[in-house]
């Protein structure tokens, strides 16, 4: 499968922060920490995609999300030859509690801020949002 030079997979991710400032993070059942969110399905409206990604994955419901998004970053993951650049769009996200039930796609969350996240196996969108 070639892949296009400006081919990307669109990812929709939430940012919840706790009084401070730092961001929720979940990990998933490979162990690896990404923000919650998932990608975006063709033709979705990106708050929509938020709302089912964080209720299939966590079983979240959603008090607040901003209608523009926070912020943008695009990073490589050289080790997927399937999907190797990721564009991921982030939400500003109150949940109505973080009383999550776990799922495969998480099994743990946890609040980090810049310093902490150094001490953990992320994905690289989380080590380029946090650079």
């Amino acid at each position: 499968m070639e892949i296009k030079q400006a081919w990307y997979r669109i990812s929709v991710k939430a940012l919840i922060y706790n009084d401070k400032w730092e961001v929720l993070l979940a990990k998933e059942l490979n162990w690896v920490w990404d923000f919650p969110g998932g990608w975006l399905d063709h033709g979705e409206n990106p708050i929509t995609c938020l709302k089912r990604e964080l209720m299939e994955e966590m079983w979240l419901k959603i008090k607040y999300i901003e209608e523009k998004p926070e912020h943008f970053l695009t990073a490589h993951k050289p080790n997927s030859k399937s999907r190797p650049w990721i564009a991921n769009v982030f939400y500003k996200v109150v949940p109505e509690n973080l009383d999550f039930k776990k799922s495969d796609e998480c099994v743990e969350i946890w609040f980090f801020d810049k310093d902490s996240v150094k001490d953990i196996e992320v994905i690289e969108n989380v080590r380029e949002f946090f650079n």
